[in-house]
């Protein structure tokens, strides 16, 4: 079975230097510039559509000033892309539930699933931008997935508050996906927890709905209680796809997330480097063989990595200093200090970090062949995930790396991964 490529991108408004992004600030809101970018990047969903690419993805960030990452309405790009392209799948990395309504989100992706012919996929995320997830979350009184250390603060008080944060974001997090898969199943439903209740109120259900006679006849099974009160609900449409879209997660990742996914046997796509993800990626095979799946490593697996092609080292690094520095620098580096990033002082040393994190591969095509090949040998994961800084890379220069990977670099991996045998869901 062939490795499916996705590409993610956000996009990423363009700006020469940090200077000019302070003094165009903010930038997010140049509608022009907006205009430019958002149009250009419907070629490069083209360009991935010819070149034979499996999935293109996007994310959902909002409230992005410094014009970092664009990503206010992903199913609203799926649309979209969905009526340019033959072949590509599109979906998203992810939906941040914290920040959702379950119901929307479930009528939302069946309906693209629809406009697609079922050429999608659906991504959930917890949410760790605290800017805008605990502002769209308060509904739900949802708090971002801080990493340990973020916010500067290393207090025992501080950690056992961040720690209930993670924990209550985990939660609303669970409970959101399963009325989200509920919804997608089952002809009716109902649900009552600490966040949702389905119908609300739970305990009476919705009383005086006038067209309950109607809905007993015609509606759900079980819609309408016997004083003609509301008890369930039906969500329409049903996806096109059964029993539904396949379903990724992504993750930095925790093993309680690699955890989740293994039961519930979603696709996890990492933000980490080989030796984190060969961690994780052995783990996802243990817990759902303990569950009585036995999947082949790299069973719903994804490998996150950023790419460049240049004729040796330094035109590689000239790459990461124009396309990629500014946001691993001002954004990236500030929400995993104690991760994947270590601090430079000066523009080389930050290029060194950048590489240091195991996430972004480049140089020649044999570098960038021997890199992928070495990290498939030890994890031969189901999918590879690019990330490319469009619209700050600009676009033919993605289309040209784009296009130099699938020719020359693909075949090296395409059939790495090895048939299941398991049924997928």
């Amino acid at each position: 079975m062939s490795v499916k490529v996705i590409i993610q991108m956000y996009p990423v408004m363009p700006a020469r230097d940090e200077h000019e992004r302070e003094t165009r600030r903010p930038l997010g809101r140049d509608r022009d510039l907006y205009y430019d970018v958002i149009h250009g990047m419907t070629d490069v969903v083209k360009a991935a559509d010819e070149l034979g690419y499996w999935g293109f993805t996007t994310v959902e960030h909002h409230f992005h000033s410094e014009g970092y990452e664009l990503g206010p309405s992903p199913g609203i790009l799926n649309a979209h892309w969905a009526s340019q392209v033959k072949q590509l799948r599109v979906g998203q990395l992810g939906y941040v539930m914290g920040a959702q309504h379950p119901l929307r989100v479930a009528e939302e992706t069946a309906i693209l699933d629809h406009l697609t012919h079922g050429k999608f996929f659906v991504g959930f995320a917890r949410g760790y931008q605290s800017r805008w997830t605990n502002v769209i979350g308060q509904h739900l009184n949802s708090r971002a997935a801080l990493p340990p250390g973020v916010d500067g603060t290393s207090s025992a008080e501080a950690e056992a508050q961040r720690q209930s944060d993670d924990e209550l974001n985990r939660r609303i997090f669970e409970d959101q996906v399963d009325l989200v898969l509920k919804s997608w199943t089952q002809e009716s439903i109902e649900h009552k927890s600490d966040y949702f209740q389905v119908p609300y109120p739970h305990d009476t259900g919705v009383v005086g709905y006038p067209a309950a006679q109607t809905a007993r006849r015609m509606g759900g099974p079980g819609e309408i209680g016997d004083d003609g009160e509301v008890r369930r609900l039906s969500v329409v449409p049903a996806p096109f796809q059964r029993p539904h879209p396949p379903v990724f997660i992504s993750s930095a990742a925790s093993m309680e997330a690699v955890e989740y996914a293994a039961k519930k046997d979603f696709n996890i796509g990492y933000f980490l480097d080989i030796d984190k993800l060969e961690e994780r990626a052995i783990y996802y095979r243990e817990v759902a063989k303990n569950l009585g799946r036995d999947v082949p490593l790299g069973y719903h697996q994804g490998n996150i990595r950023w790419i460049h092609f240049s004729e040796d080292q330094a035109g590689f690094d000239d790459a990461l200093k124009a396309f990629d520095l500014d946001i691993y620098k001002n954004f990236y580096a500030a929400f995993f200090p104690n991760s994947h990033f270590t601090p430079g002082t000066t523009d080389k040393e930050w290029v060194q970090s950048i590489k240091d994190s195991g996430l972004f591969i480049g140089g020649t095509v044999d570098d960038v062949k021997r890199r992928l090949v070495s990290e498939w040998e030890r994890v031969p994961a189901e999918y590879l995930i690019f990330i490319w800084h469009y619209a700050q890379q600009p676009k033919e220069d993605v289309i040209r790396e784009m296009e130099v990977f699938m020719k020359e670099v693909y075949p090296e991996i395409r059939d790495a991964f090895p048939e299941p045998a398991v049924a997928r869901a």
